[in-house]
């Protein structure tokens, strides 16, 4: 009897043990993931790095990869928190309920303005819409036939990983194909650095990204005004190429998820979109 005894205080010793009953025996804190959009990867740095100094005993890893990456993450259970800097499609959406059993939950979490660059050199001021189908589905060639100088465009887009690759098809070439003459590069700031050393470029990326070229003013129309990528005019839905920036989650977020997301929506959360370079979604 004596030794079932014992037995038992010492297999309640290990289960109180376990559960952190001492201050030495805490659980380390679990590391919430967030992967996808290349377009965002600044951004949600940002926001970890300084959600992680106000929260010492948290952690937040952040990686890139593109849109397309976060989301087979999220379908395959690879990531917490999937960044995009496009809608997920209802055939992925689809996709992760059938693989977890619940629907996926998204977030708008900032502002963006998809910014078309050119050097800074370029006496281009402002594009339309029609132009830049044009350009990019290999119609026009020389910038000559959109107000420059006599020489052909070398236009560079974003891989087809990308969810701003994604919308910039669906939004400026309705869906049409990219001219073969296209280059694609594996990430915005390879965009924005290639722009900034040749001067006959073209390119296109999120806002945040736009130091050493110029972005042009959109026209909705060829009748229209140009606009430019500005606070007021993307949260006011003016500029052209305005948008959403997406956290999703298999289903509603909890627990240390839940705690992020809630702070990148706080004032304080929100600020960092205008330190990084984009725009909150409600001024403060």
């Amino acid at each position: 009897m004596r030794k079932s005894g014992l037995l038992i205080v010492f297999i309640l010793g290990l289960i109180f043990g376990g559960c952190g009953g001492g201050k030495g025996s805490a659980p380390a804190a679990r590391s919430v993931t967030i992967k996808g959009s290349d377009t965002m990867v600044i951004l949600g740095q940002r926001w970890a790095e300084t959600y992680m100094k106000e929260h010492p005993d948290k952690r937040i890893q952040v990686t890139g990869g593109g849109s397309g990456t976060g989301i087979a993450a999220l379908i395959n259970g690879g990531t917490d928190i999937c960044e995009a800097s496009r809608p997920m499609k209802d055939k992925e959406k689809a996709m992760v309920r059938t693989r977890h059993g619940k629907d996926v939950v998204e977030t708008s979490v900032a502002l963006d303005g998809v910014a078309i660059y050119v050097p800074e050199s370029s006496p281009i001021k402002s594009i339309s819409m029609a132009q830049l189908k044009s350009i990019y589905t290999g119609t026009i060639t020389n910038w000559r036939d959109v107000g420059g100088k006599d020489q052909r465009i070398v236009v560079y887009s974003r891989e087809n990983n990308s969810g701003t690759y994604v919308f910039f098809k669906e939004h400026v070439l309705k869906n049409e194909d990219f001219a073969r003459d296209v280059q694609t590069l594996p990430g915005t700031a390879a965009v924005v650095n290639a722009v900034s050393k040749d001067p006959a470029s073209l390119g296109y990326g999120g806002i945040a990204y736009a130091s050493g070229i110029r972005p042009l003013a959109v026209k909705s129309d060829d009748a229209s005004e140009g606009v430019k990528p500005t606070l007021d005019t993307v949260e006011a839905g003016t500029y052209p190429l305005s948008r959403h920036l997406y956290f999703y989650t298999v289903g509603p977020p909890t627990g240390e998820i839940k705690a992020f997301i809630d702070w990148v929506l706080s004032p304080e959360g929100q600020k960092i979109c205008e330190a990084v370079g984009y725009y909150p979604l409600n001024r403060s």
